[in-house]
Order: C-alpha cells, then sequence, then structure tokens
C-alpha cells in the first residue's frame, strides 16, 4: 500500500440498473483510523441483496457513491490506532455488519474493491439480562462480560443491586421500579427498522410470561432474543409484527452438551470464570436452600455439601 492513493473498485454511482455500476480506477484508498483495519480484498461475492442496492430500495437511504459488496475475505494490510488482537498478514472473513452504521456494501462501501476498511471490534453487543441474580442469571453476566458485552442487569431485588455490580454489570434495573424496556429504549434510543440504532442487540429470557412482549419491543433490527426457560410463563402474548419487521432471531439454549461444558471447565480452570455461590449448606438443611431460591433470596447458586 506504500505511496498509493487510489485503488480500483467497483462503484455505484445512482440507483438504477446496472449500468450505474462502474469499475473505476481512482476510488480513495482508504486508511486505518482508529479501531478499524484495512483489508486487502482477495475475494468478494455478490448477494442479492446487492441487487436491491442498485435498484434501490424504498425508506433505505444509500450514501452514493458506494462500493458494493457485502461478503469479502483476505488478509489485513493495515491496523489502525486501538486495535488489539489483529496483525498484518493474517487471513480474515469479514462480518458485514458495522454496529454503528449498518451494512457494508450498503451504507458505507463494501468489498468489491482492492481494499475495505473494516472495524475490527468483535464485542461491544448491549446485553441485557432478566433474572440476573439466579444461577443462571448470574453466570449470563459474568459469560456476556467473558465476551467484551456492555451488560445490563434486571433484578426484583434493589438489595442484589451492588452485587450484580461487583459482578461487572454495567447498569443494573430494578425491575419492580422501572419498565426494563421502556428504560432501554429511553437509554439507548427507539429501535428502527431501516437501520440499526437504537434498542439492544441481546436480550437474555427465561421468564417468559409478561416479560416476552416487551423483550421483543427493545431489541434493536437483527437483534436476538435468547430463551432458556419460561419460568413465567410458557405462552406469552406474541406479537409478530416486532420479529419479521425488526429482523429479529429468537434463539433457543437447552444447555447440557458434552463441548458447552468442557469449554466452561476450561474458562473455570484458567480463572476466566469465577461462578458465584451465595451459599454452602449441609444435607440436612438441603430444603431450606430449594426455599431460599424458590424465594428468591440469593446471588448465584445454593450449594449443598453432603
Amino acid at each position: 500500500m506504500s505511496g498509493k492513493k487510489t485503488m480500483k473498485a467497483l462503484v455505484l454511482r445512482k440507483h438504477g440498473g446496472l449500468d450505474e455500476l462502474a469499475v473505476v480506477s481512482d476510488h480513495p484508498l482508504p486508511a486505518a483510523v482508529a479501531g478499524h483495519v484495512v483489508i486487502r480484498v482477495r475475494a468478494s461475492s455478490f448477494n442479492y441483496h446487492d441487487v436491491f442496492t442498485v435498484r434501490g430500495m424504498p425508506g433505505i437511504k444509500v450514501p452514493l457513491p458506494v462500493v458494493i459488496g457485502l461478503d469479502m475475505a483476505g488478509e489485513i494490510a493495515e491496523v489502525g490506532a486501538g486495535v488489539t488482537g489483529w496483525k498484518v498478514g493474517e487471513r480474515v472473513l469479514v462480518n458485514p455488519l458495522n454496529k454503528t452504521k449498518g451494512l457494508m456494501g450498503e451504507m458505507l462501501d463494501g468489498g468489491m474493491a482492492e481494499y475495505c476498511l473494516v472495524a475490527a471490534d468483535q464485542a461491544g453487543e448491549r446485553v441485557l439480562v432478566l433474572g440476573a441474580s439466579g444461577g443462571v442469571g448470574t453466570g449470563c453476566v459474568i459469560l456476556a462480560k467473558h465476551l467484551g458485552a456492555e451488560v445490563i442487569a434486571c433484578t426484583s431485588s434493589a438489595e442484589k443491586m451492588d452485587k450484580l455490580k461487583e459482578l461487572g454489570a454495567d447498569e443494573v434495573v430494578n425491575v419492580k421500579q422501572v419498565d426494563f424496556s421502556k428504560w432501554a429504549i429511553e437509554r439507548y434510543g427507539k429501535p428502527q427498522r431501516r437501520s440499526y440504532e437504537g434498542g439492544v442487540d441481546v436480550v437474555i429470557n427465561f421468564t417468559g410470561g409478561d416479560t416476552w412482549h416487551p423483550s421483543l419491543r427493545c431489541l434493536k433490527r437483527g437483534g436476538k432474543l435468547l430463551v432458556c426457560g419460561a419460568t413465567a410463563g410458557y405462552d406469552p402474548k406474541e406479537d409478530l409484527r416486532y420479529v419479521w419487521s425488526f429482523e429479529l432471531k429468537i434463539i433457543g439454549s437447552n444447555s447440557f452438551y458434552d463441548d458447552d461444558l468442557r469449554a466452561l471447565m476450561a474458562l473455570i480452570a484458567d480463572g476466566k470464570l469465577r461462578p458465584v455461590i451465595d451459599k454452602v449448606l449441609p444435607l440436612a438443611q438441603a430444603r431450606e436452600g430449594l426455599r431460599l431460591i424458590q424465594d428468591r433470596e440469593v446471588i448465584g447458586k445454593v450449594v449443598v455439601a453432603p
């Protein structure tokens, strides 16, 4: 890249037919700004989405001219300031979804060029955890923080809020005092159908019941609703309008797979994750331990040592 200022690229000049696409040789070469890397593109493939981008889509304002191409792979040619975990020469496959601007090849330059500027982040998603003070909830908080997420922990107990902060939660919401969905929308903005602005990236919901519909409302476009239980009801009010119009992903998780358990044990053995244990009780007090769980008087797990 030394000395080069321009590159070849497939550029869309204005919406219309395929004749509005042109290969140019004087497109500005991207520079590696902070938090980004420049990729030397070795392969980029078309999707039918590119056809829609060329034609123009109602409600989506594409900043023209733009280099199209969602899918790309290549190697890192330059690393910007503040980027860790990546180095020049590494071969990469690029996730075209930019968390702040939208799809590459649509809302910003894509892969049909010699080089492409790509955000280097692999973390940074907003994860909202319902029932965060229980065994599953504390595990989700810790794992999400381990993966680099911004974590919003929701609890029904004011006494447990400080402990959740100690576990790493960035925000703690008392659901007895605040509607968690309205709180998320007020804090991060209303989710938008035509962009990726507003809302949270992930809601972890193992309660169901009355929390289901609010969970759908506060998820951003393309957001994920992770379901691993239904403690407050298995047949909640549904609203398919949110699922389709915001392209939501509903993901079930049933746990207890060997690979997952091995990975979890490795994290604990390496000191990267420490499970939260509220109490260790003798067998004679086991029933009291279950009462503590039933009445939600604990943070994390109650362990019985026979």
